[in-house]
């Protein structure tokens, strides 16, 4: 655990989450969680040598900059749900310990550790289900409440190679199948961008198999009998990594109730233009991938033909001609629109031979011109 240096002497400070559930692992933690039993708030202000960066009064939260790094004290809060599948309602703000945890999603995530002393207090069992490699909610309404957790679970369970415990199985089996979808799509498309980035075709197999993703669209999927996994780790290199979630998630017929950016709308966008397209030469595959992102390509081959784009990635994406407009005005070709289909002409004939010089490119123009 990343050591962070405060003079505490409060005894009400605690590591929380996350953080203790990867120590307790081994794993890297990414966040550093810390909850003061109390105002946090006013608490920060007590502290020496510590420069307050951001306050967010109503939910009791305090950013602070200790030796160069920015971290987040919360207060300790007891929070309702009066409209499932949206943000709580905070009840309480400097709350006993207890009433903070058992507000959480899963008993491995409800662990505190004493800030000073290092004591790891449990009170819902999750040293037990560390042990036993086993995911469990708090209570029966969780998933209800927040139906983004089923996401979540699946997240933890493909990242520490854990398994949910029947009856958090049940409750889930049960929810799917009377979705509420008055629910934050903002916070369910966060779960997928942390979930599908882990880029593990498990997760893709339990998220369709287990009926996960009636949580994104009513309609029904049917799963492409290819290996996500192994294609995108085939092209990595050419794929924005934050958009490797969008491939998978991209596999669903409606994700019109997700908030998608202006790239991520262009890539869904571009395969819906492109997925009819039968390819009856390389020209064909080149004009076409070589217009869309990569991330389209593979949408192409993951659910209609994987032969074209194997063929795009692996002979023809770096194919380019080296003649220029300057060029084909020196031959006597006034600009208009005979120099695209003068640079087609090469194109195909580069596409049949890749090899072609910029002295082949030009005897091709001469003819095209004549």
């Amino acid at each position: 655990m990343n050591i962070i240096r405060i003079k505490d002497t409060s005894n009400k400070l605690f590591y929380i989450g996350g953080v203790v559930r990867d120590e307790i692992l081994h794993k890297e933690s990414f966040d550093i969680d810390l909850t003061y039993v109390g105002n946090a708030i006013e608490y920060a202000k007590s502290l020496p040598d510590v420069e307050i960066i951001k306050i967010n009064e109503p939910f009791g939260t305090v950013r602070v900059k200790i030796d160069g790094k920015e971290i987040d004290i919360a207060s300790t809060r007891a929070e309702i749900y009066e409209r499932p599948g949206h943000l709580p309602t905070i009840t309480e703000i400097g709350c006993d310990l207890k009433k903070d945890v058992i507000r959480r999603d899963f008993t491995i995530n409800a662990l505190a550790k004493n800030f000073n002393s290092g004591e790891i207090i449990d009170y819902t069992g999750g040293l037990d289900d560390i042990k036993n490699k086993t995911i469990r909610v708090l209570h029966d309404k969780s998933f209800i409440e927040d139906p983004t957790r089923i996401i979540r679970a699946l997240k933890f369970a493909v990242r520490f190679d854990f398994e949910l415990d029947e009856h958090t199985k049940e409750l889930r089996d049960n929810y799917l199948k009377n979705i509420n979808y008055d629910m934050s799509f903002k916070r369910v498309k966060k779960e997928l961008i942390e979930t599908f980035s882990l880029n593990s075709q498990k997760a893709y197999n339990e998220f369709i198999d287990k009926n996960i993703y009636k949580l994104v669209t009513e309609k029904t999927v049917t799963k492409p009998n290819i290996n996500i996994e192994n294609i995108i780790n085939k092209y990595k290199k050419l794929i924005n990594p934050s958009n490797i979630w969008l491939i998978y998630v991209g596999t669903l017929e409606d994700l019109s109730k997700l908030e998608l950016t202006k790239e991520e709308k262009s890539i869904i966008t571009d395969y819906i233009n492109i997925k009819n397209l039968k390819f009856n030469s390389d020209f064909e595959i080149y004009k076409t991938f070589k217009n869309v992102k990569p991330e389209t390509v593979l949408l192409y081959g993951i659910l209609n033909d994987l032969v074209p784009v194997i063929n795009y990635f692996e002979n023809l994406q770096d194919i380019k001609v080296e003649i220029t407009g300057d060029d084909l005005l020196k031959l006597g070709l006034k600009p208009s629109s005979k120099y695209r289909e003068c640079f087609d002409e090469i194109l195909m004939e580069k596409c049949l031979n890749p090899t072609l010089t910029k002295s082949d490119e030009l005897n091709i123009a001469k003819k095209y011109i004549k």
